[in-house]
């Protein structure tokens, strides 16, 4: 395996965190890893962006210049980062504020009203982690009991509270996926 992720969306909406816990799970599960954030004027609303290499093999550069998994979690993203997806590669988009349809006819594209999955499950601030159980439920890139351990390692003392909405809101990303892909 050898995945170049490229993670991107407005600041705020925790494209960091999901790099970092991705990273983090399959560092557990024994496979190279590199995370590259990108910070500065992205953390005031602009586009946020990391970079994400998980692979059984080591890695030569952090840099992702193109990229297997593009994660898009908004407009912006997708239209600055669309280009970089490899023929064949795979598009994950907030179908619930992305409103165009993605320009590239030659890569797999999973729609995902991350959005509205949240309100219903009672907060915005875990569209990140539906995202994690879209790309789980498509990828495998992880397995979901090591992504439950490093919540359980992360989310420590007051932030415990979270683990439950967490593993429910992948979840969530998971059987979306399964209802509505044929995966």
């Amino acid at each position: 395996m050898h995945e170049e992720i490229i993670m991107a969306g407005f600041g705020g909406q925790g494209v960091m965190l999901l790099g970092k816990f991705i990273s983090e799970a399959a560092m557990e599960e024994g496979k190279e890893v590199s995370w590259l954030p990108s910070y500065g004027p992205e953390m005031r609303g602009g586009t946020a962006n990391c970079h994400v290499i998980v692979s059984d093999e080591p890695i030569a550069s952090p840099i992702i210049t193109e990229s297997s998994i593009l994660i898009a979690m908004n407009r912006p993203s997708l239209e600055k980062f669309e280009k970089t997806l490899k023929k064949d590669g795979i598009l994950f988009m907030n179908s619930s504020i992305i409103d165009i349809e993605p320009s590239r006819k030659d890569i797999r594209v999973y729609k995902v009203p991350l959005n509205e999955i949240a309100n219903r499950l009672g907060s915005q601030k875990i569209i990140n982690m539906i995202m994690a159980g879209a790309l789980i439920a498509v990828t495998k890139i992880v397995s979901l009991e090591t992504m439950k351990n490093v919540f359980e390692e992360n989310l420590t003392g007051s932030k415990a509270k979270f683990i439950d909405l967490n593993i429910k809101s992948m979840d969530e990303g998971i059987n979306y996926i399964k209802n509505n892909y044929n995966i």
